[in-house]
């Protein structure tokens, strides 16, 4: 008797399972149609559509607009007119809190001298609240005449009685003035940390310009920004990101409080892009996630927290990029290596027997070689060598030629920037002179078979992925320069790019199931744009714009000036 009930329990399971199944991926009513579009699915068994059906906050068919329209006719659509359906871009590298703090504090990107920055700051000291600190971000010396770090006697002249912070632009320096060195107790006694750089004149006084580590002197002083400034924040980040087509980001560094409140808004239904987090090094959040292990899918795939994020060097706009051999412009200067190849390796262990991925910081090739050597021993002791343990390297900006096979080889994925290569083209060559030949190296790495996640390091770029789709298969600027190119033999495909922000980029955060590609069962994670990129010159992409970005089957910004036929259901 015992074997007819086993089977008979076993059948019941098997069906239980099987409606489930069913039940999941037969969506038998579409919430919402999107017809008469051009659909790149990005899907190889099916690359082009004219219609997505939408049930829930997954896609549940894919195909002609005729054969959708007849599958669900009774669901409210919107009529596309033509216009090309791309999977929702992510952008696989990005710091999301200070996007949304950047759009408060003072925007210094592009300008073009020290006293343009000091003038800002004269106007700000004005308004700011006693106790608080003058802040912003975007300084970079290379636009200004000489290309010489900043003195804090500009700023002490502009604000002399209230402390000023300013970030530079690859968020690896600050230049401060007089009045913040002194609450941080620094002098020309202060030693530089170890991976840090206080930089100094000739007589051994401080600037006011602090390298990498050495930012770290002002934490303790420095006001942290409040509950109530971090969810704004946060909520300028997700609306921003919304109207670019971003509908997820690869949070690249964040603790506990932070991740506290991004599951809070998400509660509240106010974060309207998904984020995948990394943690922000070693610290007390990531012992309490080595302690409870990742988070996976929160609040229905909105948050995932399942990485660790590590820094192998500095920035090379800063000179603090670790390289094989000096800086071409500074030949007493490697840069600095803020962890060794012992200190990687454990992390890398501890987060691979916990569940997690690793993301490392490095720009450098020395930077690069190191990690690389750290996760080939950590894949080699904790028996992972050859698994689908997805260990990233972020940046990924100079590589030792004889490196780049090793990313394929360890299956560890290059986390890139195409924006980098533009933005650094105009002085790269004088830090690198040849090694600009394996510097944002897409096309060596794309041929030993690796794929590519790319992203913006925003606030260090701008965001806007179309952006970084136009220089990834450029290699120029906005404005055309170079003609043909900046290295142009590194040029990705638009197929490649279009991947590495949708497809490879989904890898890279083992969601390769939910996302990245228009297929039923995934996410109905969207972007509708004004032009088919893929059918125009790639001048063209520069002025394509967003009509619409849904995440998980919802409309979360459309272009009200957009000419669309819609009836949706709220």
């Amino acid at each position: 008797m015992r074997t007819p009930i086993l089977l008979l329990l076993l059948f019941s399971l098997t069906f239980i399972v099987m409606v489930i199944v069913v039940t999941r991926t037969t969506h038998q009513s579409a919430d919402l149609l999107l017809l008469n579009g051009v659909v790149h699915t990005m899907n190889p068994g099916q690359p082009l559509a004219e219609a997505v059906a939408v049930g829930g906050d997954c896609i549940i068919a894919v195909g002609s607009t005729a054969e959708v329209r007849a599958r669900f006719p009774d669901a409210k659509s919107i009529d596309l007119h033509g216009r090309a359906v791309f999977p929702g871009f992510t952008d696989s590298h990005g710091h999301f809190v200070e996007l949304g703090a950047s759009l408060s504090t003072l925007n210094l990107v592009g300008l073009r001298s020290a006293q343009a920055v000091a003038e800002m700051v004269r106007k700000r000291a004005f308004e700011v609240p006693s106790g608080r600190w003058v802040n912003g971000r975007g300084w970079d010396q290379n636009l200004w005449p000489g290309g010489q770090f900043p003195t804090h006697q500009i700023l002490d002249e502009a604000a002399p009685d209230i402390p000023v912070y300013l970030i530079r632009i690859d968020g690896h320096a600050v230049w401060v003035n007089a009045a913040a060195m002194e609450r941080a107790g620094i002098s020309r006694a202060t030693p530089d940390p170890s991976g840090g750089r206080i930089v100094r004149d000739s007589k051994g006084e401080p600037t006011g310009v602090l390298v990498d580590a050495a930012v770290e002197l002002l934490a303790q002083v420095v006001p942290p920004p409040t509950e109530a400034e971090v969810r704004e924040a946060v909520r300028r980040a997700g609306k921003l990101c919304a109207t670019l087509g971003i509908t997820e980001m690869h949070d690249m560094g964040e603790d506990a409080r932070v991740i506290g409140i991004y599951k809070d808004l998400i509660d509240r239904g106010e974060l309207p892009i998904r984020l995948y987090v990394a943690i922000d090094g070693e610290g007390e959040t990531w012992d309490r996630f080595v302690k409870s292990g990742p988070l996976i899918n929160y609040g229905r795939g909105m948050l995932s927290v399942r990485a660790l994020k590590l820094y192998a060097d500095g920035a090379l706009g800063s000179r603090g990029a670790a390289l094989i051999e000096p800086y071409g412009d500074d030949p007493e200067n490697r840069g600095l290596t803020l962890m060794s190849t012992d200190q990687i390796a454990a992390a890398t262990r501890t987060a691979l027997e916990h569940g997690f991925q690793v993301c490392t910081h490095a720009i450098g090739d020395r930077a690069n070689h190191i990690t690389l050597d750290a996760y080939e021993r950590a894949l080699k002791e904790s028996g992972r060598l050859g698994s689908d343990a997805r260990l990233r390297i972020e940046h990924v900006q100079v590589l030792d030629p004889a490196d780049i096979p090793r990313f394929h080889s360890l299956g560890v994925i290059p986390s890139m920037q195409p924006t980098h290569a533009t933005s650094d083209m105009a002085w790269a060559g004088q830090r690198l002179g040849e090694r600009t030949r394996f510097a944002y190296a897409w096309r060596s790495l794309l041929g030993t078979g690796v794929h590519i996640a790319s992203g913006s390091d925003v606030p260090v770029e701008d965001p806007n992925p179309l952006l970084g789709l136009y220089a990834a298969v450029t290699r120029e600027d906005t404005s055309g320069n170079p003609p043909g190119g900046w290295h142009p033999e590194q040029k990705m495909t638009l197929d490649e790019a279009l991947k590495s922000y949708t497809t490879w980029a989904a890898e890279s955060a083992f969601q390769e199931q939910e996302k990245g590609m228009i297929v039923p069962r995934a996410w109905a994670d969207l972007v509708v744009l004004s032009k088919d990129i893929t059918d125009t010159p790639p001048g063209d992409i520069l002025s394509t714009t967003v009509v619409m970005t849904m995440v998980g089957g919802v409309i979360v910004y459309q272009n009200a000036s957009a000419e669309v036929s819609h009836e949706i259901r709220r």
